[in-house]
């Protein structure tokens, strides 16, 4: 047994409010707990000395009376420790209220203001000296993790520290656990509501994030499509002309043919000069070459006065193809209707997955 000088180094001082010593009863492994460095603050003696005495006497204290936390709980319970106060408020607020869910829900904080709270209970010097506390407690000069005293644990510390302070204190202790049992009873449906409110708002934040980091990745490729657009990097692949549709016809065309680099091959049935001029579209180097089945007087007439002035065309015969394709350098694309007839009536293009090379072996 300790000395009383060593167990009470300590001031004498008056009993702590009831109030207080209830905020400092947790809920661990399910149960409700006071731990070892409350405890001895509230009896006036060290933690040190307190777990001593507790040591000296472990047949008294089974597990059901005390543990030791885990370091995953003491974590977590350091983590709750932070917004303690806030429920504790709220609580408080709540019994002394006529309308207590009403209170309650006008209450509910958002994740950031919930976030703020915390770290501003997290900086304040009580929680500071109380981390100092926890962080230098040993038993044996090693660091521990807190003892955790469950109601029975708290009564048999009575007969272990028998300091006038500590009697006392016990007695306010006992009275605490019993107001907390019956408060928490008396008002369980209201905080399982609670709960059920926090955990909606967090699956309802949580489900919010998602959808802002999903707008987040559409308008960022919405971004990229139209930045294609302004700098004429997107090509169409497929479409379709309809009938009237003759300009737009004709401007998808020349854009087609002012992107090649190399070549521009047209395999097409039925050309006159206004194909020509189209092809005369192209840029400087560029060489153009027709297919085609009817090779009439009048467009190697044309051919011969165009290549006399501009950049000389090729035309060759070929007899073979039903559809029309034009290819740009090493792209082909399948147009359904003649050059020299775009927009007269319906006709789609379509992006080939050929190379021109492909499709010249055939011929």
């Amino acid at each position: 047994m300790a000395k009383k000088s060593d167990i009470a180094k300590v001031q004498t001082g008056a009993l702590q409010p009831l109030e207080q010593i209830e905020n400092l009863i947790h809920v661990i492994r399910g149960k409700q707990v006071m731990l070892d460095h409350d405890l001895a603050r509230l009896y006036g003696v060290d933690t040190k000395r307190l777990n001593e005495q507790v040591k000296r006497n472990i047949e008294r204290f089974p597990e059901d009376f005390m543990f030791q936390l885990s370091k995953e709980e003491f974590e977590n319970w350091k983590s709750q420790y932070a917004t303690s106060n806030a429920k504790e408020f709220l609580r408080s607020q709540f019994a002394t209220l006529e309308n207590g869910e009403d209170f309650l829900r006008s209450q509910i904080v958002t994740l950031n203001e919930e976030e703020n709270l915390k770290s501003q209970i997290a900086t304040s010097s009580e929680v500071k000296i109380l981390k100092s506390q926890i962080a230098t407690s040993s038993w044996g000069g090693k660091r521990y993790t807190p003892y955790a005293f469950t109601e029975n644990g708290v009564a048999m510390l009575s007969s272990v520290l028998r300091t006038p302070l500590a009697i006392s204190t016990n007695i306010q202790i006992m009275r605490a656990f019993t107001a907390s049992r019956h408060f928490w009873a008396s008002n369980a449906q209201m905080f399982q509501r609670l709960d059920v409110m926090e955990r909606n708002q967090l699956a309802l934040n949580a489900h919010q994030e998602e959808l802002s980091a999903g707008l987040a990745d559409t308008n960022h490729r919405l971004e990229e499509v139209f930045r294609r657009l302004d700098n004429g990097s997107a090509k169409p692949t497929q479409g379709i002309f309809y009938d009237g549709e003759v300009f737009d016809a004709y401007i998808f065309i020349n854009d087609r043919i002012r992107e090649a680099k190399k070549r521009i091959v047209l395999i097409d049935n039925y050309v006159d000069d206004s194909v020509l001029k189209m092809l005369d579209k192209r840029n400087k180097g560029v060489t153009a070459k027709i297919y085609s089945k009817l090779l009439l007087p009048h467009i190697n007439v044309d051919i011969a006065k165009h290549n006399a002035q501009y950049e000389p065309i090729d035309i060759e015969l070929f007899d073979r193809a039903h559809d029309r394709f034009l290819c740009i350098d090493d792209t082909v694309y399948h147009i359904g209707a003649s050059l020299k007839d775009l927009g007269k009536k319906w006709f789609a293009f379509n992006k080939m997955e050929m190379t021109t090379d492909e499709l010249l072996s055939k011929i």
